[in-house]
């Protein structure tokens, strides 16, 4: 790898971490020769989301239509002068990334533009983009060289994805109506969000979870222990929501403490290390109940 691509793909490393310690710390979890890929992915997504969610002083879809022409230019000549767009196009390019996958995270973060609320088929298609295409991208950079495999685990890291998503929305409510007007469950009001709709939603999350969770069990060990701790780091968040009331969901946005999160990357540690987590599925199916590690 020549040293521009190694300086593009550092820069996503420092997106990446600069962005999100939680999701640093489950990629420094996986085997080196993952890191890079996960990091240049994470730094596209980034960027983009970035454009749509910040930028509320600039013209928002022309930043977006020049960062996707930019990005698609970079896959096709396999190169950037946009350190970020190299080290994605790299990962796309060596990792084969289907290009269906990137359309469909660009078009949800095009829906970001415009979209204030979803229909229930909108809905879908805007997690699929943001957040299963995502996961499927990764996916493809652990089984670059296995189709099959990938092939196995698509419907659990669809599902994982799914999961994901829907905790950052409920968590990220108040700022999502507040600060970009978007409401994006479905047929829900929330100016009277009850706590049957809130339940309503947990239950498909746990059920997302649960489907997911096969998957993981299925995971090579060089990269299952990334995955494990971001989905025990997500079941954390929502156990924190169920045991908040609808009110309180809406003004404050729930976080797990830095030391709560070492916490779990020992215990994620000790389950994957010995095998644990293949003998028992554990997920909060009750307001009061804590997941086990």
């Amino acid at each position: 790898m020549d040293l521009y691509t190694r300086n593009a793909l550092k820069c996503g490393e420092i997106t990446t971490k600069n962005y999100s310690t939680s999701f640093s710390m489950g990629v420094r979890t996986l085997d080196k020769k993952y890191r890079p890929a996960i990091y240049a992915i994470y730094g596209f997504v980034r960027f983009a989301d970035e454009i749509v969610d910040t930028f509320h002083d600039q013209d928002k879809a022309s930043l977006l239509r020049d960062f996707k022409e930019r990005t698609y230019e970079a896959i096709d000549q396999k190169m950037s002068t946009n350190p970020i767009l190299h080290g994605f196009q790299w990962v796309v390019n060596t990792y084969r990334i289907d290009r269906e996958l990137i359309n469909a995270f660009l078009f949800s973060m095009e829906m970001d533009l415009h979209k204030k609320e979803f229909s229930a088929e909108e809905y879908k298609q805007y997690i699929y983009g943001s957040a299963e295409a995502v996961g499927l991208m990764c996916l493809r950079v652990f089984y670059s060289g296995n189709d099959e495999e990938y092939r196995a685990l698509f419907p659990a890291a669809r599902k994982l994805g799914e999961a994901f998503q829907k905790v950052n929305f409920l968590r990220d409510m108040r700022s999502d109506m507040d600060e970009r007007g978007r409401v994006y469950f479905p047929e829900i009001d929330l100016k009277n969000f009850s706590a049957d709709d809130k339940n309503k939603i947990e239950q498909e999350i746990r059920k997302d979870f649960e489907d997911a969770f096969t998957g993981i069990k299925s995971l090579n060990k060089e990269v299952r222990l990334g995955v494990y701790l971001a989905y025990r780091y997500y079941l954390e968040l929502l156990r924190k929501i169920q045991s908040a009331g609808p009110g309180q969901v809406q003004e404050e946005r729930v976080r797990v403490p830095n030391t709560h999160k070492f916490i779990l990357l020992v215990k994620c540690y000790l389950r994957n290390k010995f095998d644990w987590m293949k003998a028992k599925l554990q997920t909060p199916n009750s307001k009061s109940q804590t997941p086990n590690p």
